[in-house]
């Protein structure tokens, strides 16, 4: 009876063990999403069958099976891809950041690769000789001086000046589709890193903002390109790249996470300032430091200021060259002091405005030692944002002088929401 007493025991003992280990029952399964890439080889082949096509694409070009798209597209009978065109990074993602690329053959296809990132930054009438129609199919990061969206406009530009039908493949906003904020971009500040006049979290996906790019004439007031946008299906514009079972592959070098993804509308204003933004670390944009910062000091004016949903840690590191993902980055092997982020509530976080008030921060504690780059206008769009700080504005002060605007964009946002 003892030892059956006992070996009833053990059972019990091992399955609370097996019961304790297993992942909770209400545990949510990630969401089914179809990409535009899916949704246009599973329903809309006759859109480009015996055409030939030029795909604007790179390494994040995938579809729900994890396959590339032009992998798989090559393979399907009587469709001909007769050229690739490649944007900041190259066609397959391996390229540092800012680095021109030059063009080249893909060695995966054996196709033609021109690149958008180097001596031009749309194709040429050479380029499109034998291409019937452009796809475009890009997974962005819903931030206004993220290059791809720029090779977009670019793509839209080129569409409607050499008559060519552009097809883009929609993907989700992976920080959501609902965050907007920050300036609009002055048209006197026009640049690759802010293409057009929207906010710096623009919360809409490439496919929408194609349609906005075209509806609100912004590639030109006679421009009007053959545009058709492929949607998602089952996107819920609240949800983030991670709620999905979509693959996850680092949109550049230096985005690394969803985390990653969603302080960079803030933390990326940093490039601007001799503040490194965390290159050469493994937690770019969510590591920020400089030789001259005192953590704690920082995190407590932070503190004060009102940030929400994210905790602050004291930090030390030593930015290094990382080959494949910066060469040269900000203090390259010097000690910098800073903090470093974790986003606790995605829903409370306001990036943007945490990036104004980190800035302010810094310009406050160390009038001496921090100083603005050159790129720090073109990043913000607005040249009014640095005058500010220098003038030792509030950050309330600087978020409520882009409102008004805001407001307005918000309108002309809502005629080109697709979801």
């Amino acid at each position: 009876m003892n030892k059956q007493n006992n070996l009833l025991q053990k059972i019990l003992v091992f399955l609370i063990l097996v019961l304790l280990m297993a992942p909770p029952a209400f545990n949510r399964q990630k969401e089914l999403i179809k990409t535009g890439a899916d949704v246009l080889i599973s329903k809309k082949l006759d859109l480009i069958y015996g055409k030939k096509l030029g795909i604007v694409t790179n390494h994040t070009a995938l579809l729900s099976n994890g396959t590339h798209f032009v992998d798989s597209l090559v393979k399907i009978p009587g469709i001909t891809v007769t050229a690739l065109f490649g944007p900041e990074h190259g066609i397959r993602g391996n390229a540092p950041d800012g680095e021109k690329i030059d063009s080249g053959i893909d060695k995966k296809t054996g196709i033609k690769i021109y690149s958008l990132y180097g001596a031009v930054s749309e194709p040429t009438k050479e380029m499109l000789k034998d291409v019937d129609v452009l796809v475009f199919d890009i997974q962005d990061v819903g931030a206004r001086f993220y290059t791809y969206i720029s090779t977009l406009f670019k793509i839209l530009q080129c569409s409607a000046e050499n008559n060519i039908p552009v097809i883009v493949l929609d993907r989700p906003n992976p920080i959501n589709g609902v965050y907007v904020d920050g300036p609009i971009r002055k048209d006197s500040l026009s640049s690759f890193v802010g293409i057009a006049p929207i906010p710096i979290a623009h919360g809409m996906t490439v496919g929408e903002l194609a349609e906005l790019f075209c509806g609100e004439h912004y590639i030109g007031n006679n421009l009007k390109p053959e545009l058709t946008v492929i949607k998602l299906e089952g996107w819920d514009r609240n949800k983030y790249f991670d709620d999905y079972a979509l693959t996850w592959i680092d949109p550049s070098p230096n985005m690394p996470s969803v985390q990653a993804e969603i302080v960079y509308p803030g933390t990326c204003i940093l490039e601007g300032t001799n503040v490194t933004e965390g290159r050469g670390t493994t937690e770019p944009f969510l590591t920020i430091g400089a030789p001259f910062i005192t953590p704690n000091k920082l995190i407590d004016e932070l503190k004060s200021a009102g940030i929400n949903g994210i905790e602050l840690e004291p930090v030390e590191f030593t930015p290094v060259a990382i080959p494949g993902k910066t060469d040269s980055p900000k203090f390259k092997n010097k000690l910098c002091k800073g903090i470093h982020l974790k986003v606790t509530d995605r829903s409370k976080f306001e990036s943007v405005k945490f990036g104004v008030k980190l800035v302010s921060a810094l310009h406050k504690l160390y009038p001496e030692q921090f100083a603005f780059g050159g790129s720090f206008n073109r990043l913000c769009g607005d040249g009014a944002i640095k005058e500010m700080i220098k003038q030792n504005k509030t950050p309330e002060y600087i978020i409520n002088y882009w409102q008004d605007e805001l407001k307005n964009f918000l309108e002309i946002r809502k005629k080109y929401l697709l979801y």
